[in-house]
């Protein structure tokens, strides 16, 4: 009901003034009870608990949303820090097969507390690196794709030709379906399930073929809803149900995107948790620190762990030392 009066209204401010001319004409919202003559204060002193509600429910799934894709970009920081260590790990036991040899013994934290260098290593023949890896084996750690070097999607999203335009947000998926200009509501039969979307417009069919399938992943049917702008374009606006994945594409059967491209909207911290907040901060500073070539906030610690440990112990000889 209203998403149909909506519709009808064709804005925010017909819409207003439609349901505050139906409160003034058939109740008593704005006169109040009989003998009162509050001038419609208790009116607004009512609009403004209502909108004060709703603000703070938006707030709140703002925050909440914010602290969801900081969680996710921690997440995909761990992954790419985990991926080089495994990586450093691989190169190190590829040195030690090819011949390289300068083992070198390691004391408490990593540092070298050998009396003598490290033997010196013979030159390696250069090893030709193994052809770009291509189909399955084109995907990184658990099926995710690697960079192709195409440009991010636009919006996040795709064109799928001859039938529509989608972006999306971590949230929430939207879709512009062009269709014949001077088209009804009546004309279209739109259906939106949790695993399934189609569209059909009396007499027209799509270049592409038709829309219609099961949709790539599920949605919130509730909060998912259509609307037909200035009749030529049909706007559908879906709810994920999974608010922490990026979709590869609308319909199952749709050419796919590469979601390692996708460029999450920007949160700001004070939108974020204390926990969530400090992990970004640190985040932050950490890749400043690193643009600038100096030590992250965990090697200044350890650094500083280094330098009591000289203190402490004045005997030893620090001359030689490598630290990793």
């Amino acid at each position: 009901m209203y998403m149909n009066l909506a519709q009808q209204c064709r804005g925010i401010d017909p819409l207003l003034d439609s349901v505050f001319g139906f409160l003034r004409r058939k109740t008593d919202f704005f006169t109040g009870p009989p003998g009162s003559d509050d001038g419609g204060e208790m009116a607004m002193k009512k609009v403004m608990e209502v909108m004060e509600k709703h603000r703070g429910i938006v707030k709140k799934e703002k925050g909440e949303k914010a602290a969801k894709e900081a969680k996710r970009a921690l997440e995909k920081e761990k992954k790419r820090l985990a991926k080089e260590a495994k990586e450093a790990a691989s190169q190190k036991a590829s040195d030690v097969v090819n011949g390289d040899d300068g083992v070198v013994e390691l004391g408490d934290g990593g540092f070298d507390v050998s009396d003598k260098p490290p033997a010196a290593t013979e030159t390696q023949e250069p090893v030709t690196p193994p052809p770009a890896p291509t189909g399955e084996e084109g995907k990184g750690e658990e099926g995710e794709e690697e960079d192709d070097g195409t440009p991010p999607p636009e919006g996040n999203g795709g064109t799928v030709e001859g039938k529509y335009k989608w972006t999306q947000t971590l949230s929430e998926v939207s879709i512009v379906i062009p269709v014949p200009k001077g088209t009804k509501g009546r004309d279209l039969t739109v259906v939106i399930k949790k695993d399934k979307f189609s569209i059909k417009v009396r007499g027209h069919k799509f270049e592409g073929g038709e829309i219609d399938g099961k949709l790539s992943k599920s949605i919130v049917v509730d909060d998912s809803f259509w609307t037909l702008e200035d009749n030529e374009a049909v706007v559908v606006q879906m709810q994920k149900l999974n608010a922490m994945e990026w979709w590869p594409n609308v319909l199952a059967t749709d050419p796919t995107i590469n979601t390692q491209k996708v460029v999450p909207e920007n949160s700001k911290l004070a939108d974020l948790d204390g926990d969530t907040r400090q992990t970004v901060e640190k985040m932050m500073h950490d890749q400043r620190q690193k643009a600038l070539n100096l030590p992250t906030a965990d090697e200044q610690k350890k650094l500083d762990i280094l330098e009591k440990f000289k203190i402490q112990h004045p005997e030893m000889d620090f001359s030689k030392a490598k630290f990793s």
